[in-house]
């Protein structure tokens, strides 16, 4: 059996190595020179690291399953981890339940409240009547409208801007989740996770393997049309080749696939009303010397032009990048968004000129680059009710399936999410294997 699958991101790749324990073929499909999507990579000159930022929490049980499904979990590093706190010009540590308890921006009262939020929503399962209702109101009915105010607004605006008060409740409960999770039960100290050589180890090893079995990655590949034939099976026409497989799987976006399959492949219902994409704009920079001991620094203050620090080198060993220290500074935005008309030397100089407002010893003499890079399309943003806006695809044809990020409803868009969902994925589509 030969199965085709269209777009060679993280999804496309995990998905290929599931089927192909099936000893069937697979041939995977990608537009990019190098695999990965989101979770890419990047030559940084003297070292290779991932294009955005990423990291493992202890929890993501089926991302490091597939890690060790891989062989790679000697290469899988655990470290702790701090998180920071920037408030009213100044930075603070809540990387312990101390230095909670001594975080000045909140009263007592206003800690337990919000240690009360964090417990309880991360208890929470029933995630469809969080959506009926918005962040702010729903963090102000559980934690008061004092540790909204101090806490979650400053986040959620600088996070969102205007948007913030659009999204549902699911929006934060998903990265309450998650993140809360993180936090060891014995130690009560967070603790995060990467595997040597970043996302590029994993990919490589993907490849590898897939090639062993005698699949085959294409790069570079730009997909003409995908149409059912008339004797079983569906054909593809990429470039100026035409293939036929018995069974083909679109991983890429919907708007692509509304522009290379045929209508007699599948069906999408869509709402009055559009969603909404957050997009990502991100410098990376190269320094000589740290720029915090924080692996994430969260900011509430609105003047920054970043959502965050993510001090990638307080979590990955120094020999990972060549003695450089790698930091990241995201914004992220919606497609409306300013920024998205300014070149990158343009946005290079204002997150720079941020930069040196945050850290004042920040010297342009021991930065060593600074990259821009961009993801139009990171995740949707999840207003209230927004699973009855999502498009709902269906598949027209026995041998055509869908699977790609457009069906997460109570997900982060994050790794393990992925991994997650090609296993349920793969519960029905192995009964259409050999």
């Amino acid at each position: 059996m030969n199965i085709g699958i269209v777009g060679g991101g993280f999804m496309g790749l995990v998905l290929a190595q599931k089927i192909s324990k099936s000893n069937v073929r697979i041939k995977v499909f990608e537009q990019e020179n190098q695999p990965g999507g989101l979770a890419t990579y990047q030559d940084y000159g003297d070292f290779t690291w991932d294009r955005f930022y990423h990291v493992i929490l202890p929890t993501d049980n089926h991302l490091i399953g597939l890690i060790q499904e891989l062989g790679l979990e000697d290469r899988l590093n655990w470290r702790r981890s701090l998180t920071g706190y920037y408030v009213h010009k100044k930075f603070y540590s809540i990387s312990s339940s101390k230095e909670f308890l001594l975080f000045p921006a909140l009263g007592i009262i206003d800690k337990m409240m919000l240690g009360y939020t964090l417990f309880y929503g991360s208890r929470i399962k029933d995630w469809k009547k969080l959506e009926k209702i918005s962040a702010k109101d729903w963090l102000i009915r559980i934690g008061g409208k004092k540790t909204y105010e101090k806490f979650w607004s400053p986040l959620l605006l600088a996070k969102l801007g205007e948007n913030h008060e659009r999204v549902s409740a699911v929006f934060i409960w998903t990265y309450i989740k998650r993140l809360f999770d993180a936090r060891s039960s014995a130690a009560q100290k967070e603790h995060m996770g990467y595997v040597s050589g970043g996302y590029k180890t994993i990919f490589d090893q993907l490849v590898k393997l897939l090639k062993k079995n005698g699949s085959d990655v294409v790069l570079n590949c730009s997909i003409k049309h995908i149409s059912p034939n008339p004797s079983g099976g569906i054909t593809i026409a990429y470039d100026d080749k035409t293939e036929h497989f018995d069974k083909v799987i679109f991983t890429a976006p919907l708007n692509i696939l509304e522009k290379v399959a045929s209508p007699n492949l599948f069906e999408i219902s869509k709402n009055q009303e559009a969603v909404e994409y957050l997009g990502v704009i991100c410098l990376v920079l190269l320094t000589q010397k740290p720029l915090t001991p924080y692996y994430v620094l969260n900011i509430a203050d609105e003047e920054v032009p970043f959502t965050g620090v993510i001090g990638m080198s307080s979590l990955v060993d120094l020999d990972q990048t060549a003695g450089t220290y790698i930091t990241y500074f995201p914004k992220y935005v919606t497609s409306d968004h300013s920024f998205w008309s300014k070149s990158d030397d343009e946005l290079r100089t204002i997150f720079l000129e941020g930069v040196q407002n945050l850290y004042s010893d920040f010297n342009l003499d021991d930065m060593k680059s600074a990259r821009i890079h961009k993801a139009f399309k990171v995740q949707p943003l999840q207003v209230l009710n927004y699973s009855k806006i999502v498009p709902k695809t269906k598949t027209k044809h026995p041998d055509f399936h869908v699977l790609n990020t457009s069906q997460f409803l109570n997900d982060t868009l994050n790794n393990n999410s992925v991994v997650s969902h090609v296993e349920n994925f793969m519960v029905d589509f192995k009964k259409e294997l050999p």
